[in-house]
């Protein structure tokens, strides 16, 4: 069957069953569950596959809200993994779009299962929670879960089209600055502060900056700055999170992050704790044949894409970096809102179970099927896919 031949099929799948897969997406953001909490999420989503005949492991990897779902013989020459994601965030519910982005995965996935056998390609559904807070696709990826696969996908909502988004890697960490209480003003000298030595390792990041490459981020708070303003504070924490384009420059920049937090100590006497807060996040790694074919069903599906520079502007951290390091990945996101709707607000949950959520349902889903129809259609692709994971 030839590729345009696929994709009527495709879309004729998707117009199908396209509201069902919206009341899906609406019932999810309805009754939003946060990141590892996804219980309800989950069993529903897990019905509804298993209501389309697939065999469903859930609980998955040992999570209890992650899931895996296939369906026909599982005996064909390449394996591909859609991604599904579920969890929302603190008050706002599904303004990250993942109600809408787990629905158009498992859309996609039901597109394409009739056509295993055509592409020669067994077509797997694992659901990853989690994403906003330990990024459970972390922890997959050091199981060996993705190992197996050809290619891993999913579609992110966001407000412009970005085929191939650059997202950096990530690290998260916890310094504890542990000094000695005193009264602030009888007797500060007997005291050591550990608001002091958190501050000057601010000061000292600060002064990295102009150090360290232009796609570094270094960005903090004080989760904890002391319990009143007449002691001199001995018990200080801060969170700092450190981004890099690239894991090995970021396992440099987090030696002298660290380096900063121990001068703090050094110059005012306090003692330092650190522990990371979530899993390493990786960047995603580019893969041209994939990344080329992307473009082309953007242009296929006549997605408007923005200025160069918008396609160039870093977009955060995702644990899907990860999975990239155990085979091709890709995260493509997919315009839902005006530009001026800024992703993780009210207003971007809203437009998720809008009629622009419903008409993005689908034309994610072409997104994710068309591409992967594209690659596994043509074995020259494959491999060339392949090469390009394995020469980056």
């Amino acid at each position: 069957m030839k590729y345009d031949e696929l994709k009527r099929v495709i879309t004729a799948k998707i117009e199908k069953n396209r509201d069902e897969f919206f009341r899906l997406n609406c019932h999810i953001a309805r009754n939003p569950e946060l990141s590892g909490k996804e219980f309800k999420s989950s069993k529903k989503l897990v019905e509804t596959l298993r209501g389309k005949g697939y065999e469903v492991e859930y609980p998955f990897d040992g999570l209890e809200t992650a899931f895996k779902a296939t369906v026909g013989s599982g005996n064909h020459k390449h394996k591909v993994a859609i991604l599904t994601e579920y969890d929302a965030l603190p008050e706002i519910g599904h303004a990250c779009g993942h109600s809408l982005s787990g629905s158009i995965s498992c859309l996609a996935g039901l597109a394409l299962s009739s056509l295993q056998d055509e592409l020669d390609t067994d077509i797997h559904i694992i659901g990853t929670p989690n994403e906003e807070e330990d990024g459970a696709k972390c922890r997959m990826a050091d199981d060996g879960v993705f190992d197996i696969y050809d290619e891993a996908i999913m579609v992110h909502l966001y407000n412009n089209n970005v085929p191939v988004p650059r997202l950096h890697a990530l690290n998260s960490v916890m310094y504890e600055f542990h000094g000695k209480a005193a009264h602030s003003a009888a007797g500060p000298w007997d005291g050591v502060n550990a608001l002091n030595a958190g501050q000057l390792m601010f000061h000292a990041i600060d002064m990295l900056r102009q150090h360290v490459r232009p796609d570094v981020r270094m960005h903090g708070i004080f989760r904890n700055g002391g319990a009143a303003p007449n002691i001199v504070p001995d018990e200080v924490t801060a969170e700092v999170y450190v981004r890099s384009a690239s894991r090995s420059y970021l396992n440099e920049i987090l030696k002298k992050v660290d380096n900063c937090a121990q001068a703090g100590c050094l110059a005012t006497g306090a003692t330092l704790s650190q522990y990371p807060t979530a899993a390493p996040y990786d960047n995603l790694r580019a893969n041209k044949t994939g990344n080329d074919a992307l473009f082309e069903v953007y242009g296929e599906l006549n997605l408007k894409l923005p200025p160069a520079e918008t396609l160039e502007h870093m977009f955060g951290s995702s644990d899907i970096g990860n999975v990239s390091f155990r085979c091709p990945a890709f995260h493509p996101c997919l315009k839902l809102t005006p530009e001026n709707i800024e992703i993780h607000s009210r207003e971007f949950a809203e437009y998720v179970i809008r009629d622009e959520g419903k008409e993005m349902l689908k034309v994610g889903a072409e997104i994710i099927a068309f591409h992967i129809a594209k690659i596994f259609s043509d074995e020259a692709k494959v491999q060339a896919m392949r090469a390009d994971f394995l020469s980056e």
